[in-house]
C-alpha cells in the first residue's frame, strides 16, 4: 500500500521582517572626531584609570571607596554601551526612543554621582586610614575630577542637543 507524503510549508511574515531588518549596521567614524565623542573616550579611559587604581587596593574596607567603585564601574560600562549606540547608529534604527533624553538624562546623572563620588574619594584620602594604599587613592582623587568635568562637558553638549529637539 503506497502511502501519500504531503509537506506544507508556510510563510511566516515574522522571518520576512527579521530577514529586512537584518542588513549591515552603519558605522559613524565622524563620530569619535566630534567634542562629545572625545569626551565619551576620554570618560572610557579615565573611568578605567579610576576604577583601576581603587580596585588594587583594599577599598572593601571602607564603604566611601566602595561607593566611589560602584560609580566608576557603573557609568563606565554604561559609557561604553553608549559608545557603542552611537557608533554604530543603533539610535536611528530605534526612533521611539526619545535618544536626546536619554542622553541627557545619562551625562546629568553621571555627572552629579561623579561630582559626589569625587568629593567622597577626596574626603575620604588620609595618611592616617591608610598608608599603603595613599597614592592610589589619591590618584584615583584627582583622576575623578578630570572625569566629572568630562561627563559635565557632555551635558552641556546633550543639554543643547535635547533643547534644539524640544525647540522644534
Amino acid at each position: 500500500r503506497p502511502r501519500s507524503h504531503t509537506v506544507t510549508t508556510t510563510s511566516s511574515s515574522f522571518t520576512a521582517n527579521l530577514s529586512a531588518s537584518s542588513s549591515t549596521l552603519a558605522y559613524d567614524r565622524e563620530f569619535l572626531r566630534t567634542l562629545p565623542g572625545l569626551l565619551m573616550v576620554t570618560e572610557i579611559v579615565l573611568g578605567l584609570l579610576v576604577w583601576t587604581l581603587i580596585a588594587g587596593t583594599e577599598y572593601f574596607l571602607y564603604p566611601a571607596f566602595g561607593w566611589v567603585m560602584f560609580v566608576a564601574v557603573f557609568y563606565w560600562v554604561l559609557t561604553i554601551f553608549f559608545l557603542i549606540i552611537y557608533m554604530t547608529m543603533t539610535y536611528t534604527r530605534i526612533p521611539q526612543v526619545p535618544w536626546t533624553t536619554v542622553g541627557l538624562c545619562f551625562n546629568g546623572s553621571a555627572f552629579i554621582l561623579y561630582l559626589i563620588a569625587a568629593i567622597v574619594d577626596a574626603s575620604s584620602v588620609t595618611k592616617e586610614l591608610d598608608s599603603h594604599n595613599y597614592n592610589s587613592w589619591a590618584a584615583s582623587s584627582f583622576t575623578q575630577n578630570k572625569i566629572t568635568s568630562c561627563y559635565a562637558g557632555n551635558t552641556y553638549f546633550s543639554f543643547i542637543s535635547w533643547r534644539s529637539r524640544t525647540l522644534q
